[in-house]
Order: structure tokens, then sequence, then C-alpha cells
């Protein structure tokens, strides 16, 4: 495995770190926004929290992401926390509330990379570690922003979607939901081959944006 001694193992724990960061507000979001709507199950439940232990789940954020950085050479890395729980019948609306929590996980992944792009810019004098930092944050983010708003189950593109389907475009995402970590995997491995040149161009076309490089 003469592989691993290639790697730049201080990046890829920094990259870890961020993707754990990331994914946990990701989720925190998403239970937070149900908590404005009415519902408090995550509150009860005790994911109502910053704190990353809360929402560690074993495969997708720990077994995941470091077998992708190992087997793509530390080139690529992706992972999930622990959905946070919600009640959808505890909230106001029932048809429109559900897309609103499902877009606030992808909304906060926009709050952090836009965050970052802005110190980028407006701080030119920081070190070149903290730039590099910052564009990983960047970069991570903005991509878990897309690759959650794909429209298919189990991501929360999906939820969106679904909120402007009628009745039985709805029953099918909800029957395609019971196998979600199975179809996620299938998205990540085959569909995002397809799609990752648009995203990056996406995700480039921001940057420079935001940034002004």
């Amino acid at each position: 495995m003469d592989f691993l001694s290639e790697i730049n193992w201080g990046e890829q724990i920094v990259l870890l770190a961020v993707l754990f960061v990331s994914i946990s507000f990701h989720e925190f979001s998403h239970g937070w926004a149900a908590s404005q709507m009415g519902d408090d199950t995550a509150e009860r439940e005790g994911r109502l929290t910053l704190n990353p232990l809360s929402h560690i789940d074993l495969y997708g954020t720990i077994i995941l992401p470091i077998a992708l950085l190992l087997f793509s050479g530390g080139n690529f890395v992706f992972g999930w926390a622990k959905p946070v729980p919600y009640n959808p019948y505890n909230l106001r609306d029932q048809r429109r509330d559900p897309a609103l929590v499902a877009l606030a996980g992808p909304a906060s992944n926009i709050f952090i990379a836009v965050v970052a792009a802005l110190v980028f810019r407006f701080l030119p004098d920081t070190t070149a570690s903290l730039n590099e930092f910052l564009i990983i944050v960047f970069y991570l983010n903005f991509f878990l922003a897309l690759f959650n708003l794909i429209p298919l189950p189990p991501l929360d593109g999906s939820k969106i979607l679904a909120a402007i389907l009628p009745e039985a475009g709805r029953r099918v995402f909800e029957t395609l939901e019971r196998i979600g970590p199975i179809f996620a995997l299938l998205i990540l491995f085959f569909i995002l081959d397809i799609i990752a040149p648009f995203l990056n161009m996406l995700i480039e076309g921001a940057f420079r944006f935001l940034t002004g490089v």
C-alpha cells in the first residue's frame, strides 16, 4: 500500500474535520427549522445541538469518508451525519413546511461557504495555510449543498420537489425514501460521475464571483 505514503495526512485530517462539522451543522439546521415550524422532536431527543458528536453516523460519518479518502488517494471525500428526526404531522403547514425543513440543510452549507469566501476575499493578508483552509471549507460545503439539492430520495431536493408534486408523486418519493442509504450510494457512485462537470462549473463560478479571483 505504497499509495498511503503519498497522501498528505495533515490535509486529509483537516478535510475530515471540515466535513464532520459541516454535515453536523447541516443536520442541526434541519432540526432548528422544524422547531421554528412547530415540531420539537429534535429538541426532545437531544439532537437540536451544534455538538458534532450528537450527529455521528458510524457508516456515513466515519467509515465511508475514511474509505473514500484511502481509495481515492486523498482526492475525494463524502459523508453524512445521522439524520435529525422530526414529525411532519407537528408542522403547521404539512405541505409547505417539510420542504422548508429540507431546504434548511443545504442553505446552512451555502451559508458556511459564503462566509468562507468572504473571509478569503476581504482578509487578503491571511496566511497561505488559512487560505487553503477557507478554500476547502468553501468547496466542500458548496458541493454538499448542490449534492443534497438533487431531487432524488433520500436527498433534501426530493422533499422540496415533493411539496409541489401531486399526492401520487409524493407516495413514490416516500417509497424510495425507505431504501435511502442504498439509493444515495447509487447516486454518489453512478450519477455523480455524469453531473460532476456541471457541479464543478457551478462551484468554480460561485467561488470566483464571491472572492473576485
